[in-house]
């Protein structure tokens, strides 16, 4: 099953972007793209991820996976960003052992989200 890495394209990491000119979340995206997106993992470009005090921020998800939210990050962490999805992505429960995560994801998380479990049909 694949998983999703959502990249916020709107993220401005605190900079002041001239018109007409690719926020910071919108290189990270495109540095994401050139270093290559694992083939078992889905890029989708957001608007937001609402955490603009945090610097440039990504999501990765899974049905049925624990879902992560890390942050402070630029362009220049494009091939830890792919490194840690691929981890994702091979976890089957989205739990990727700390010292297996790239040293971006073990120290700019900002959130860990439970997997959200369906109530079986008897609860109904």
């Amino acid at each position: 099953m694949a998983a999703t890495l959502h990249v916020c394209i709107t993220c401005r990491a605190g900079q002041t972007i001239v018109e007409g000119e690719p926020t910071p979340g919108a290189r990270l995206r495109d540095a994401i793209l050139e270093v290559g997106v694992p083939p078992d993992v889905n890029l989708v470009p957001i608007e937001c991820l609402s955490a603009c005090s945090q610097g440039c921020s990504v999501a990765l998800s899974a049905p049925g996976r624990w879902s992560y939210v890390y942050g402070r990050l630029s362009e220049a962490n494009a091939k830890d960003v792919v490194a840690g999805a691929a981890a994702y992505a091979a976890a089957p429960d989205g739990l990727v052992p700390w010292r297996a995560r790239p040293d971006i994801f073990r120290k700019q998380s900002l959130a860990r989200i439970p997997p959200i479990n369906l109530l079986p049909e008897a609860a109904e």
